[in-house]
């Protein structure tokens, strides 16, 4: 189940962060100690991936699939053909400057795909932690796999628009700038 009561995960999790918080067991054997710590270290990386739906979302992919590494899921062939468009715009534009600054046109040029590639971002978030995990949570155990698709082509394509936003942002002199989300590791693809 995807839809989750997030004052209810933040309860149990307060709950079982002070259950398993070392501080409440330095005098245990060093065995249980060690215990301890490790349990508390996945509460704490449970929770992380709780709170957040996106990461719940690509959580979910990699324990219904078992994907290794060999199997990455792919972006739709337009997208990348787009991705590829703008990757290629950006360095014709860096090897036009002479000086290593983007001249005012190109500079808004990058930026208006910049904010574009951004609004698409948070459309596919918004299908991912809506639309698509409903679907899953309602969906019979013979539709999942199709949802599991459709979920594999999302995250793949968040990563794509992902990574073109941080390359032209650092173009732009803005470093990374793909919204300060760290929730699930983009790759460059």
């Amino acid at each position: 189940m995807l839809a989750i009561d997030g004052t209810e995960l933040q309860r149990r999790f307060y709950a079982l962060a002070r259950e398993h918080h070392p501080d409440f067991h330095q005098a245990a054997p060093p065995e249980e100690r060690a215990r301890v710590e490790e349990t508390s270290a996945l509460v704490n990386a449970a929770y992380r991936t709780l709170r957040d739906p996106i990461a719940r979302v690509d959580y979910l992919v990699r324990r219904e699939t078992r994907e290794g590494a060999a199997d990455k899921p792919k972006a739709p062939p337009a997208l990348l053909q787009e991705m590829f468009e703008i990757q290629e715009a950006l360095a014709e534009a860096r090897a036009e400057t002479t000086s290593g600054t983007l001249d005012d046109a190109t500079r808004g040029t990058l930026a208006g795909k910049r904010e574009g590639l951004r609004a698409r971002l948070r459309d596919e978030d918004g299908r991912l932690s809506g639309p698509l995990s409903a679907r899953w949570d309602a969906a019979a155990p013979a539709e999942r796999a199709a949802v599991l698709a459709a979920f594999k082509e999302a995250l793949a394509t968040r990563a794509y628009l992902r990574t073109v936003i941080d390359d032209l942002a650092e173009a732009l002199g803005e470093g990374d700038s793909s919204e300060g989300d760290k929730s699930v590791a983009h790759h460059r693809h």
